[in-house]
């Protein structure tokens, strides 16, 4: 685990080079702390993480959201959703990025490159000391993870470069507690009234010896595998055929990546992701996967990072365009 000077020079590099911008089974590991209603809190204690490489106690993790037409072959016809990791998560260019990145110098694509832009959302790990959640039961192993959406990371970045911050809050006897709080702007809920604890306090006994007796998640362990060449051939085609407005085609991409609850074709034998809503990836399921918690809102973990259009385009009358219209003119510009 790195020291707090040592995350604070790498966070400050990270926000320099922004330009100063903007399975895991059927328990409940994972704390829903967006199901809290308007006007509670809960209190949170991060734990490190396992992996000592890892300069944070959190690892980041980039999905894109691909929505299909329904599912090919089936009545219904309501909106589907996969989730595939964005390759800049390990380091590598993203094909789907790439491709929308120019789509922000076109004023009239600039709502569809938000919907394909990666969403950023930050995996820790730790204790829940204070839970409003009635009928949220603590499982076994109380270490829990939280899945942080890009609000409340800002609140716990900002405080960990508080000069007056002499600890890592994740120390276990001069440590600080998180509280996150939930409100409501527009129509959306908000957690800008979240914020560390001002007094140090050690970790319990209890919590001490649940340390002692499951120790810490390798939160690495935790991201979506890093794709194949394969899979990203996939990956792909199946974000030119949700843009093209087509259904998702289980038979055609089951294998590899799927909705959530979806079966895999029969006589498959490749490995399928699934990414269920609040975040959590189940790989080579023969079932569907199982949702333990209430999916966050999207809203929580939308990213607000995304490139601004720089060509100021009027839309043309009549409303929104439709998705071949949409295609149409990036392949068209593709061509020039």
């Amino acid at each position: 685990m790195a020291s707090l000077s040592e995350i604070r020079a790498r966070l400050q590099a990270a926000e320099n080079k922004q330009g100063g911008g903007n399975s895991f089974g059927g328990d409940n590991s994972i704390y829903p702390h967006w199901n809290l209603e308007e006007g509670q809190s809960c209190t949170l204690r991060f734990l490190p993480d396992a992996n000592t490489k890892n300069t944070f106690f959190w690892q980041e993790r980039a999905m894109i959201r691909l929505p299909f037409n329904g599912i090919k072959g089936e009545m219904e016809s309501k909106q589907v959703m996969v989730q595939v990791p964005c390759m800049e998560m390990y380091g590598d260019a993203c094909p789907i990025l790439a491709e929308v990145r120019t789509w922000f110098k076109d004023k009239s694509l600039e709502d569809m490159g938000r919907k394909y832009w990666k969403k950023r959302s930050y995996i820790f790990q730790g204790f829940v000391r204070e839970n409003p959640l009635g009928d949220d039961k603590t499982p076994e192993n109380p270490i829990r993870r939280f899945i942080i959406g890009p609000q409340i990371f800002t609140t716990i970045k900002g405080a960990l470069m508080d000069p007056e911050l002499e600890e890592l809050p994740t120390d276990y006897v001069r440590g600080l507690d998180f509280r996150i709080s939930k409100g409501a702007k527009g129509g959306f809920a908000d957690y800008n009234g979240s914020k560390r604890a001002r007094k140090e306090s050690a970790l319990t006994e209890a919590e001490q010896a649940a340390v002692d007796a499951h120790g810490l998640f390798d939160l690495s362990t935790f991201l979506p595998k890093k794709p194949t060449d394969v899979e990203l051939k996939v990956i792909k085609e199946m974000f030119e055929a949700s843009v093209d407005g087509q259904p998702y085609d289980t038979e055609r991409w089951g294998q590899y990546f799927r909705p959530a609850g979806v079966q895999a074709p029969a006589g498959g034998s490749a490995p399928a992701v699934t990414v269920d809503g609040h975040g959590d990836v189940h790989e080579a399921a023969a079932k569907p996967a199982l949702k333990v918690v209430t999916p966050a809102p999207a809203s929580d973990f939308d990213e607000d990072d995304t490139p601004v259009a720089t060509a100021p385009v009027a839309k043309p009358a009549g409303g929104g365009q439709k998705a071949e219209d949409i295609l149409a003119m990036i392949r068209a510009r593709q061509q020039k």
